[in-house]
């Protein structure tokens, strides 16, 4: 007697300095993803099929995730009933076998849910430093999770006003790194903010006095291939007086990903997939701030 094949979304978070990108590295590199050990950690499942991750959102190597999210498919032997989505969430991180990667939630959908069709939006948070001379200055357990910038300070006022006209829906050409896979450059950037961070509990108090930390976030239903990080660095030469407010406009009317600034990549350590919301689907899941179906039950 056969089994149902069961689909289930699963959220999961990492810290990306060891690994290639989330997407799974195939073949005989050395370098390896995320979802590579999550595939390896799913073999235990013993399902009929091999279980694949459909990855929401691709992140390069050296980003980070807070919550990312995948869909799997799941078919016991024997006719065994399918697993509850709490006992594959716990079974998945019991054989993960690196420390840098947590399943935070589980559930079950239907059969034809995707998870990166699904997303209703998307949202990125970078972490800059200020007032640090130089990057070695600053404590050993930021220093693969924010941008150091050998600035004392940040024109905030600056850089709200220049975020303020990537709002809307625009062709981002100007923010597209060459092998994106998308077809239209056209995205609308429902949010943009440029704030200050609590100072980080992991600075020592004789050092906190100095060293401040910015939070830029971005939210869309989907972004181009680096954008944020183009974005983010374009903000950041507003932020330090090399651009004026207005340019920024300038430089996303012209749809030249080649000018002198939005050339530019912020690094991948200082950036974070936040969240990925399922926001059609009902509910809002407290752990990460993912929205899912009122009838999908982590059971």
């Amino acid at each position: 007697m056969g089994s149902a094949r069961a689909r289930y979304l699963v959220f999961f978070q990492y810290l990306g300095t060891e690994f290639n990108g989330v997407a799974a590295v195939r073949g005989a590199q050395r370098a390896v993803g995320v979802q590579n050990f999550l595939e390896e950690a799913a073999e235990r499942l013993n399902s009929v099929e091999p279980v694949k991750f459909t990855i929401s959102s691709r992140t390069d190597a050296g980003v980070h995730a807070l919550s990312n999210a995948a869909h799997l498919d799941v078919q016991r032997r024997n006719g065994l009933p399918p697993f509850s989505a709490e006992v594959l969430a716990e079974a998945l991180n019991t054989h993960l076998r690196h420390p840098a990667i947590r399943v935070v939630q589980a559930f079950r959908v239907p059969d034809d849910f995707h998870a990166r069709f699904a997303a209703t939006s998307r949202t990125y948070l970078y972490r800059l430093a200020t007032g640090c001379p130089r990057p070695g200055q600053l404590s050993l357990f930021e220093r693969n999770l924010c941008w150091v910038l050998r600035s004392d300070s940040l024109d905030v006022t600056a850089m709200q006003e220049a975020a303020g006209h990537l709002l809307g829906t625009h062709d981002f050409s100007a923010f597209q790194s060459a092998g994106s896979p998308s077809g239209s450059p056209v995205r609308t950037l429902r949010q943009v903010s440029v704030s200050p961070s609590p100072t980080s509990p992991f600075v020592l108090p004789e050092e906190s006095r100095k060293v401040q930390f910015w939070s830029l976030e971005f939210e869309s239903q989907s972004f181009l291939y680096r954008q944020v990080r183009r974005m983010t660095a374009v903000l950041v030469a507003v932020g330090l007086g090399a651009l004026a407010p207005t340019q920024v406009k300038a430089i996303l009317e012209s749809r030249d990903p080649l000018g002198k600034y939005q050339q530019q990549v912020a690094p991948a350590h200082g950036l974070f997939l936040k969240s990925v919301l399922y926001g059609d689907l009902g509910k809002s899941c407290p752990p990460a701030g993912h929205r899912v179906q009122k009838h999908l039950s982590p059971h």
